[in-house]
């Protein structure tokens, strides 16, 4: 094959795999359709704007933990792995340099367990866990870092309300919206 037929041959293939991909490639200049962005519009304010119907508790979230494997990230109840613990971490305080800032001694609202959760766990298959679900888990990791009561039922109502210990340790963007 001489060096044109294989020049010719290279561009015939490129242009079919750029048919085939076609279908899949990004819409550039077509507006999206309120259908397209609601998969991804999950966002949670820290006020609870967006927080989805549901509820759970702590027992139920031992149970979502354990049957999702959780511990093999995280460790048993939240107690550390791979990907870190969930729970502990002691307060904070400004003469130490490099605190261990986890759930419950650093994030400022609660909400955000709810929406992390909800969004990227578990981790290989994010987006899989149902709202009552991640309402549970999120039960069980402040019940774990005695944030609320073991009996306490975690809802779109009940979760905003939720105080964390360090929220007073940042400037809020919602200052309105405590």
């Amino acid at each position: 094959m001489s060096m044109r037929e294989m020049l010719a041959l290279a561009t015939v293939l490129m242009l079919g795999l750029s048919v085939a991909d076609a279908a899949d490639a990004p819409r550039f200049g077509q507006p999206i359709t309120p259908a397209d962005l609601a998969p991804w519009d999950i966002s949670i304010a820290p006020d609870g704007v967006g927080l989805p119907p549901g509820s759970g508790t702590s027992a139920q979230g031992a149970k979502v933990y354990a049957d999702h494997g959780c511990a093999l990230c995280h460790g048993e109840k939240g107690s550390g792995g791979p990907s870190g613990p969930l729970v502990g971490g002691g307060p904070l305080n400004s003469t130490d340099r490099e605190p261990v800032k986890l759930i419950g001694n650093y994030w400022p609202y609660a909400t955000t367990i709810f929406d992390y959760t909800r969004r990227a766990m578990p981790w290989q298959q994010p987006k899989t866990l149902t709202d009552d679900e991640v309402y549970a888990l999120t039960a069980y990791i402040l019940a774990l870092n005695k944030i609320i009561g073991e009996n306490d039922v975690i809802n779109a109502e009940t979760l905003p309300k939720v105080k964390m210990p360090n929220r007073d340790g940042f400037i809020s963007k919602y200052p309105d919206k405590h």
